[in-house]
């Protein structure tokens, strides 16, 4: 905001999204810096009216009713477009503000998710990620209720998105029905991301989560037995209050024995109005940092140990960033690989079949071994 003043001082600022929902009072009181307007994440969808009224507004999300479309947004490269099919979070972890700061869970409407997906393959996306804070508990506010598996089945049906890719889902919503749907499947990407937070049952307990250990190995195993190539990622909260070393150690003793491809870790910061805020325990600044930079390190481990796997085999790739300079195609496999090829810019937004030869840099390297598939 203050390099927004700088660089046009005439310009109206205006503060929107999560932290203005939950903290409007700081925004306007920051000093040498007073926004224009302080509005909620609500009112941005009619950014302009509000500017127009030109007063601070900020809805109480938590009286929202829990049915009712949303407005379908999408942000996309040039290959991928991301689909918001839910927002909100009724879930209510210790450490989690979405609650107060998105309000409770509100599904978009099948028939309004199979339109929008009509639209983007339409203006050439040929992968589609659908997306939601709380993404498990998707239709159950709608009349009649529905489902994620009930809707990813009928975007199978509408038989027109080649690829299709699903964000966030908690593992007790990762249920044998969906699993089963991707090993039917020959458009859900074998892409799976499966929040964890912690690898201790008690440090769960504290955070609020509806699950143990024992359960979220168990279903992590039920996905490989019948995904084998799928790439898994999980999220992991550094440094929790009251986390103890030995805490710790058995959150990195269960990371090592899990079949996780990538871990996203979080260092614990406090969020004014969760439970946690309140509890006791808070570790200093540099513990929560080394312990994350640790966790970090397994998950490069995890990270590269899962790409090495693929050397020698055939991924079909999507053609997403060309290389003039070097003549080199980037794009991403259907299991979430970055893989390099040698290729023209006509390749982008196509999806070819590429031999794996290597790992260099981070990344697959490979040849085309076919022409792009239809």
């Amino acid at each position: 905001m203050r390099r927004a003043r700088r660089t046009n001082p005439r310009a109206k600022v205006v503060a929107t999204g999560c932290y203005a929902q939950v903290a409007p009072d700081d925004l306007l009181n920051l000093p040498d810096l007073h926004p224009d307007l302080v509005l909620g994440n609500q009112e941005k969808h009619d950014l302009v009216q509000h500017i127009k009224q030109g007063r601070h507004q900020i809805t109480d999300l938590t009286r929202l009713k829990a049915s009712g479309p949303l407005r379908l947004t999408s942000f996309a490269e040039h290959t991928r477009a991301f689909l918001q099919i839910q927002n909100g979070c009724e879930t209510g972890c210790s450490y989690c503000i979405v609650p107060i700061a998105r309000g409770p869970s509100r599904s978009v409407p099948p028939n309004e998710v199979l339109e929008a997906v009509s639209r983007l393959v339409g203006s050439g996306y040929q992968e589609v990620v659908l997306t939601g804070i709380h993404m498990g508990a998707y239709g159950l506010d709608l009349s009649p209720p529905g489902s994620l598996t009930a809707l990813v089945q009928q975007l199978e049906h509408q038989n027109i998105v080649s690829r299709l890719r699903l964000g966030s889902i908690e593992p007790n919503e990762l249920t044998d029905e969906l699993l089963a749907l991707f090993t039917r499947s020959s458009r859900l990407c074998h892409h799976l991301h499966i929040p964890l937070q912690s690898g201790s049952d008690s440090v769960l307990q504290r955070m609020g989560r509806s699950y143990d250990t024992h359960f979220y190995r168990t279903r992590l195993e039920s996905a490989v037995s019948l995904l084998p190539d799928a790439f898994i990622a999980a999220d992991l909260i550094a440094g929790f209050p009251g986390e103890t070393e030995l805490e710790f150690l058995e959150t990195c003793r269960l990371l090592e024995a899990l079949p996780v491809a990538d871990l996203h870790v979080f260092p614990y910061s406090i969020r004014p109005g969760t439970k946690a805020a309140s509890m006791p325990g808070h570790l200093k600044p540099a513990i929560i940092k080394e312990r994350a930079e640790q966790l970090r390190n397994i998950a490069a481990e995890k990270r590269s140990a899962f790409q090495h796997r693929f050397i020698g085999t055939v991924l079909q790739v999507l053609g997403q960033r060309h290389n003039a300079r070097t003549g080199e195609v980037t794009g991403l496999s259907r299991n979430y690989l970055e893989v390099s090829y040698q290729g023209s810019a006509q390749l982008l937004n196509q999806e070819i079949m590429v031999e794996v030869d290597a790992v260099q840099h981070g990344l697959l390297t490979g040849r085309q071994i076919t022409p792009p598939l239809q």
